[in-house]
This record gives structure tokens, C-alpha cells and sequence, in this order.
């Protein structure tokens, strides 16, 4: 048996049980394979043990196990780290609770907190020198970790309530979907919420649009007075929660819409 022929019985049989697979590599390997697989899926429940505590938490030990041991039955590792194997779970957590989608949104709170942890590096741009910048012309460029998730339901709430081991509250939809902002600020990952006048903004200084544009925007909108407090104040949180890591205000091509 080639080497290639044997890994793929391996992984056939790890992942299928397939019994043609063990033939194929004999018969009296059989008793080992058994406690191979058994350490194979032990890991991944370890996995997502480790990436997921609220959820796990959350549902309890019994239903998390059930999840994660469909999950392992349905969605095989693809990559070449652990790391990465929970990116689907939040997926399979909403596939089996369509009722209760608290319990994929907080499973996604976590997953995106675990994703902003390791991602690379952004040096943030510093508050000294930020007098020369030309504010009409200037284009802000935010860290690419930052991210957005949108919540139906006061998962963000319950996740809050279980880190800071408080009683959660009962889950429930929203009348308004919430869109929570997370970032990493040094080595600490951030998140909070955002309202729709930040979040439209905040969207298109992300894609090019000069902040003179956005304040003139916001103030055709708002009024002018309205407008220069709330950019401002929105303005210092990005700089002072580390978000923006470059300001450019040289003549910019058009931005995108």
C-alpha cells in the first residue's frame, strides 16, 4: 500500500468509520484505530471546548457535547491548524436551535473575539502631530481586524452577563437588531455597539470617504452643529480605542459607494 493510499484509509476511516478502510489496512490494526479515532474526536471536543466557554456554559455541558459531536460528525478539519476549526460551529449551533438563535450569536460573539486575538498587528496612529492634518482632505484607514457583527437578539447581553459571571438575562428578540463594533485596543479585544448614525459613518470612512465629506454629510442630515459633535465624538473614540492606523490627507481618488 502506497503512502498516499494509507492516509487516505486514515482519514477515511477517522472521519466514516469506514470499515473497507481498515480491511485495506488490516484487520489486526483494528483496536488501535478505534482509540486513534477516539483521540481524534476527543481533541476536536476539546477544541471547541476552548474556543467556545460562554456557549458551552451557556447551554450546558450536555447539549454543547451533542453539538460539538455533530459538528465533528458533519464538518471535518480543513486546515492545517486547530485554530481555525471552529469557524463553522456558530453555523451548526444555528442549524440545530432555529428557536433559540441566542445561542449562535454568542457562539459568533466568541469566535469573532478568538479570530481579533490572533489576527496581525495594526500600529496605531498616535494623538501627537494630528494638528497638521488637513481634516477636510483627510482619509482615515482602520485596522483590518476590526469587525461587525449583527445581533437579533440580546446575546451580546448574556455573553456580557457570563463573563462577569452575573445571572443572565432571558433571551429575547430585539425590536431593533443591534450591530456590535469589536476591535482590539494593544492586546485587550473590545466590542460595543453602535447606532445606525455611527455605523453609516463608520462604513464610509472605511471605504475612502474623506472626512470633510462625512461631516458635511452628516450635517445635511442633522444640522452642522449636531454634526461637528457627533463626528468629533466619534473621531476621538476611533483614535483613542487604537481603530485608525494611518490618516491620509493628500488628494484622494473618488470613493467607493
Amino acid at each position: 500500500m502506497s503512502l498516499l493510499a494509507f492516509q487516505r484509509d486514515m482519514r477515511d476511516w477517522l472521519l466514516r468509520e469506514d470499515m473497507a478502510a481498515v480491511d485495506r489496512i488490516g484487520a489486526a490494526a483494528g483496536p488501535g484505530l478505534a482509540v486513534y479515532q477516539n483521540n481524534y474526536r476527543t481533541q476536536l471536543v476539546a477544541c471547541l471546548e476552548m474556543s467556545f466557554p460562554r456557549t458551552r456554559a451557556w447551554i450546558g455541558e450536555d447539549m454543547f457535547l451533542r453539538a460539538a459531536v455533530h459538528h465533528i460528525d458533519s464538518v471535518p478539519p480543513s486546515s492545517w491548524t486547530l485554530d481555525a476549526y471552529g469557524r463553522d460551529f456558530p453555523a451548526t449551533l444555528a442549524q440545530l436551535h432555529p428557536d433559540d438563535a441566542e445561542i449562535a450569536e454568542i457562539a459568533g460573539i466568541e469566535l469573532a473575539l478568538e479570530e481579533l486575538f490572533v489576527a496581525a498587528d495594526s500600529p496605531a496612529v498616535g494623538l501627537d502631530g494630528l494638528g497638521g492634518v488637513d481634516w477636510d482632505r483627510a482619509v482615515l484607514t482602520f485596522a483590518p481586524s476590526i469587525d461587525l457583527l449583527h445581533l437579533n437578539t440580546n446575546g451580546l447581553a448574556i455573553w456580557s452577563a457570563l463573563i462577569d459571571q452575573k445571572e443572565p438575562p432571558t433571551p429575547q428578540y430585539l425590536e431593533t437588531p443591534d450591530v456590535a463594533l469589536l476591535w482590539r485596543q494593544g492586546e485587550q479585544c473590545r466590542i460595543r455597539c453602535v447606532d445606525d448614525a455611527e455605523l453609516q459613518v463608520l462604513l464610509k470612512a472605511r471605504c475612502g470617504m474623506t472626512f470633510g465629506t462625512l461631516c458635511r454629510d452628516v450635517a445635511q442630515l442633522l444640522g452642522e452643529e449636531t454634526s461637528m459633535t457627533l463626528v468629533g465624538r466619534w473621531l476621538g473614540l476611533w483614535l483613542s480605542d487604537h481603530m485608525v492606523v494611518a490618516i491620509d490627507d493628500r488628494e484622494q481618488a473618488a470613493p467607493c459607494l
